[in-house]
């Protein structure tokens, strides 16, 4: 076994990304598989993540691969996301590393402009992912001292190309947004209308004349909300918990950007009381508008529990005037109508799941240390590097600004050992056991 991993090791000084066609043992066609030696990272995921990890690498002299299940870098941004999205913070704390936005585009960006932003952010760097690679399996041998990731290329509806990417590191981008959240609610295979999730709505155009109930009142719920209001719909907005409701924007400053500022020289706390003054100030008591805030501070909440506050960007002032209304929780659906906790039943034409997402890593990764089980995210807060040449890029709670904080990292962590002594660095020309 040794020989034959520091055989490869010498193909690969030739060949950087060798390729064998192996067999499964069983003789069919679906046994059979290709084996892909990657001297750098394998990176799962062509979000801005990934896209910034291979950049960060490329730029110290590592390649990698980057394997995307979709057709389309940023497949969330592009597939996934409702056509009046922006940015919520200004570009400028958005921004990849080693290329600005234009400085044409506005300080919040447009769905449209950053799509265009990533696709010439992979271009100027040469970054080429993989499409249509469903990752379906990942585990590290231990007795070779690397990854195998398992991917399956092509419709699955048709025999698929199974590869298995062998490399000393791993890097999740995989994102915190991969699978949407569709919570269970009784009567849901009675209701008449058609309720779908947030991922699938791009336009309150279809909706017209009807009235909706949208479930959920984070960021995608609350916009969702006004955008239906905008094309003559009749909204309500299903707020089942407490949340903080913040303006976009405070003394000239985005809010986001005058936190960061204050942390600076002031603990969390008063930061959090200051944020809350000015907002009554600005936005008036939300609670009397059924929008009830929680105990903790918005800043405080977000570090512990990861749920963001939500920058208002006109809701609000629909919800005062009465264009959305809000509601409580459901206790359950009926053919044509909506029962809410509080007893009151409301006629609706359609629901819309605002309900978020989560991580899939559970479902691929064969690893029990750093990603937790259940939620798929990293057991310690902000974590972004594991055992054995794992990494996560994407997952520390802070949106973009932190998946670039991550690439960095990660570039760097693997620079060391990229250029450090090949034989304690590399799986082809390790020490390893005879067999």
């Amino acid at each position: 076994m040794a020989s034959y991993v520091k055989e490869i090791g010498g193909k690969l000084s030739n060949d950087p990304f060798l390729t064998e066609e192996i067999g499964g043992g069983g003789g069919g066609e679906e046994d059979k598989m290709r084996r892909v030696w990657v001297p750098g990272p394998v990176i799962v995921g062509a979000g801005p993540s990934g896209l910034a990890a291979a950049v960060c690498l490329k730029q110290k002299g590592v390649p990698s691969i980057v394997l995307e299940r979709s057709n389309c870098i940023a497949s969330l941004w592009q597939l996934k996301t409702y056509d009046r999205l922006r940015l919520h913070l200004p570009k400028q704390f958005c921004e990849l590393p080693f290329m600005s936005f234009p400085a044409e585009f506005p300080t919040y960006p447009s769905k449209n402009q950053f799509v265009s932003y990533l696709e010439v952010y992979a271009e100027r760097f040469d970054i080429r992912p993989r499409f249509n690679e469903t990752v379906a399996e990942a585990e590290y041998d231990h007795t070779l001292g690397f990854w195998r990731v398992r991917s399956k290329h092509g419709n699955t509806d048709e025999i698929a190309t199974v590869t298995e990417y062998v490399s000393r590191w791993l890097i999740v981008a995989t994102g915190e947004n991969a699978e949407a959240v569709v919570p269970k609610l009784d009567g849901m295979d009675v209701f008449d209308g058609p309720i779908k999730h947030a991922s699938l709505y791009k336009s309150g155009e279809e909706f017209g004349g009807k009235k909706v109930l949208v479930v959920g009142c984070g960021n995608s719920g609350m916009e969702v909300s006004l955008d239906l209001c905008e094309h003559r719909a009749s909204p309500s907005l299903v707020v089942r918990d407490a949340v903080h409701v913040l303006p976009r924007e405070m003394l000239g400053k985005s809010t986001f950007g005058l936190s960061i500022w204050l942390l600076k020289w002031l603990p969390v706390r008063l930061v959090d009381g200051f944020l809350l003054m000015v907002s009554r100030l600005i936005l008036g008591d939300t609670a009397k508008f059924g929008l009830d805030r929680p105990i903790i501070g918005p800043l405080r909440l977000k570090n512990l529990s990861g749920k963001t506050p939500v920058l208002d960007v006109g809701t609000l002032a629909k919800i005062k005037t009465g264009h959305i209304k809000v509601r409580p929780s459901i206790k359950r659906l009926r053919r044509h109508a909506v029962e809410f906790v509080d007893g009151r039943i409301e006629r609706y034409d359609s629901v819309i799941m605002a309900t978020g997402y989560r991580s899939n890593v559970p479902s691929w990764l064969k690893e029990g240390e750093m990603f937790g089980k259940e939620d798929g995210l990293p057991r310690k807060p902000f974590g972004w590097k594991g055992k054995n040449g794992l990494y996560a890029a994407g997952f520390t709670n802070r949106g973009l600004l932190g998946s670039s904080m991550d690439a960095k990292r990660i570039a760097e962590d693997i620079e060391r050992c990229w250029k450090a002594d090949a034989k304690f660095c590399t799986p082809f020309t390790q020490s390893l056991p005879s067999t």
